[in-house]
């Protein structure tokens, strides 16, 4: 048996950083959002398919999935770097294999060899938490059988199903940010054109149903006795801040990489760059 004094040091460290968790990320320092102005929906988007399981009210915009169809949206115009955000407020209760997405994409412009840069939520069991997927693909690599993606899974340090939190995307030709109310949590850089997306790209969000992989590879299936399934997406950005950090140029401040690095240790579930059971020939960039 330990002596006391080891015990108590041992519980107040436990204590401590269960603390640290729960308290949320430290400051990043600086909040990119806030030089966008929001706007809203029909400011920027328009509907892409399933425009009868979509609701508009006062510059947000529901959407869902039922037994008969999903949803989907699209920016008016492509944009080749930029700050690209929405306030999101997903679905409670079971939600499994449901997929509400905010991405960046020009699949239809390029249908066998696109680019992608993806925030999805991927659906869930009402005991455990919804997970949020960053992914980027490129030249195609999400097109026919060679599947190629880039995946960063996190869990949140918040319920998302209980407010709006903002998540975004500052993507330039240099990098590619993904935040979570302005604070970094994946940074994805350029290190070859092969690996890089470089075309110009829509915004696109959707609520779909993707029970054959969403929730633990497929394990659990859209259930429609819980339909409908909402997003709700509000407060669109769309702008020209195509940096992500204070100084203005590319990269993070000292102060963002701590707070994305709290992130990655605390709450991040899976990295594709430590994926024994991936061909890491298909990522150099890893």
């Amino acid at each position: 048996m330990a002596p006391p004094f080891l015990s108590f040091i041992l519980l107040f460290l436990i204590n401590a950083a269960a603390s640290s968790s729960a308290q949320g990320p430290p400051s990043p320092g600086y909040y990119p959002s806030s030089k966008i102005r929001s706007m809203g929906f029909d400011q920027g988007y328009r509907n892409l398919w399933g425009p009868q399981h979509q609701n508009e009210d006062q510059g947000g915009l529901s959407i869902w999935l039922d037994r008969s169809s999903g949803s989907g949206f699209k920016s008016v115009r492509p944009y080749g770097s930029g700050y690209f955000g929405a306030a999101i407020k997903v679905q409670s209760g079971y939600t499994a294999g449901v997929i509400t997405s905010f991405y960046l994409s020009n699949n239809e412009q390029y249908q066998t060899d696109h680019d992608e840069i993806d925030i999805e939520f991927l659906g869930t069991t009402p005991d455990k938490p919804y997970v949020l997927q960053t992914n980027v693909w490129t030249k195609g690599s999400g097109d026919g059988n060679r599947l190629i993606g880039r995946e960063h899974r996190f869990h949140l340090w918040f319920d998302p199903t209980q407010d709006y939190h903002n998540y975004a995307v500052v993507y330039n030709p240099t990098e590619i940010i993904f935040l979570v109310d302005d604070v970094p949590i994946r940074r994805y850089p350029w290190k070859s054109d092969a690996t890089f997306p470089l075309r110009p790209m829509w915004v696109y969000g959707s609520i779909w149903d993707a029970s054959s992989w969403a929730t633990e590879n497929g394990k659990y299936k859209a259930d429609y006795n819980y339909q409908p399934f909402i997003g709700r997406y509000k407060d669109f950005k769309l702008g020209p801040g195509s940096a992500a950090s204070p100084s203005g140029i590319t990269g993070l401040s000292r102060q963002q990489y701590t707070a994305m690095d709290w992130v990655q240790r605390n709450y991040k579930v899976y990295d594709y760059c430590i994926d024994s059971k991936r061909d890491h020939s298909q990522t150099p960039e890893c």
